[in-house]
């Protein structure tokens, strides 16, 4: 069995980043727009922000009191669009209830919008096009190449419909030549399709939710899931120590995805970056 290594592919992929960052006469600029005082989002933004500052970037950080109305808001990443110092914005998710997260994504120009979000930059994925993809689902697809996972003719099954992770992760599987199916809430019997799947990608948001009887001898799993237990430790949607004897190779929680996650994020920055130049 394979253990997929994020920290180490993230590492890498920096340290990539810090090189080709020194030839140019300014840093790329990422601001990350903050809005209330959730814990987890406040986590991620340090990490992004922590991230921007290793590879040489420069990072604005922008902290948006929960009460901002959807108009501010907007009026704040206009003046970010039109600031040639900043080549990405990232408005960190969840907003609070009132705001229209589909607003504010669709408000950031697509050469801006480094998350890969916009209706134009999932469009351009869709038709094989890409230029900014949704950084989960192409690191996901860096951890397949890492290991030599050749995705041509592969039945892959993903779990979880998001517009963050399952919809374009399809795009990006389907792209390479696998064959694809998403399962979600409404899908019946998930296990049966499966145990049948060379490559499943577990995005649900569930604890432990994929165990020995949902998988075949020799499946490579990525597990995009981060959940935290009642003893606070993190666990994916994959019963690692369940199925690790019958894998061929795994991403682990934490320490697979999210660090490829915000490394992608960089390169993203990186190639809008180079766009603008």
């Amino acid at each position: 069995m394979k253990i997929i290594d994020g920290r180490v592919l993230a590492e890498n992929l920096r340290k990539n980043i810090a090189n080709e960052v020194k030839q140019y006469s300014r840093p790329p600029g990422l601001a990350v727009i903050l809005v209330g005082d959730d814990e987890a989002s406040k986590v991620y933004v340090r990490n992004k922000s922590k991230a921007c500052v290793q590879v040489g970037f420069y990072s604005d950080q922008i902290h948006k009191s929960s009460n901002i109305t959807q108009e501010e808001l907007l009026s704040e990443v206009k003046r970010l669009n039109e600031n040639n110092n900043i080549d990405g914005i990232l408005v960190q998710l969840p907003l609070p209830a009132h705001i229209d997260a589909n607003v504010i994504i669709e408000s950031i120009i697509p050469e801006k919008d480094v998350d890969g979000f916009s209706s134009e930059n999932i469009g351009k994925l869709s038709l094989k096009k890409p230029f900014i993809s949704p950084c989960t689902p192409r690191g996901v697809m860096k951890m397949l190449a890492s290991i030599k996972c050749d995705l041509r003719g592969k039945d892959c099954v993903i779990i979880g419909a998001s517009n963050i992770v399952g919809r374009p992760m399809a795009m990006e599987l389907l792209n390479a030549g696998a064959t694809v199916q998403v399962c979600h809430k409404e899908t019946k019997d998930i296990k049966l399709k499966t145990k049948s799947a060379d490559v499943i990608v577990a995005a649900a948001g569930v604890a432990n939710l994929v165990n020995a009887d949902w998988i075949k001898e020799g499946a490579v799993i990525i597990d995009v899931g981060i959940n935290r237990l009642d003893d606070g430790s993190l666990t994916g949607d994959v019963d690692y120590e369940a199925v690790k004897g019958m894998v061929s190779a795994i991403s682990p929680v934490p320490g697979g995805v999210g660090p490829m996650t915000i490394a992608v994020l960089l390169e993203n920055t990186l190639t809008a970056y180079k766009a603008r130049l």
